[in-house]
């Protein structure tokens, strides 16, 4: 019922190697003598088959809710009319 079916990816197709900004970290690490077993579960972040482009977020961020705000816009701008055609007009003063 509309849900796809996950499917884990390979965890071997991850490598660090593919990765620079985890590279820069790792070599960082190794200056101060440390090492970090798992920043091969990090990968996965960083790698580019699983990031679409910046504009293409962007658009279907922005974009998704789009059709519902512009349905409640005319909702209410007719509303807003027809109430405004059958309601008395108000004394525009204040005092």
């Amino acid at each position: 019922m509309g849900v796809e079916k996950f499917e884990v990816p390979d965890w071997s197709q991850y490598k660090v190697e593919d990765a620079p900004r985890l590279q820069i970290l790792e070599k960082r690490l190794a200056s101060h003598g440390l090492k970090d077993p798992w920043i091969r579960n990090e990968v996965w972040r960083y790698h580019k088959k699983n990031w679409n482009p910046v504009m293409v977020n962007l658009r279907s961020s922005a974009l998704c809710g789009f059709k519902y705000a512009f349905a409640a816009m005319v909702v209410t701008v007719l509303a807003e009319k027809l109430l405004s055609k059958y309601s008395p007009k108000k004394d525009e003063a204040h005092h």
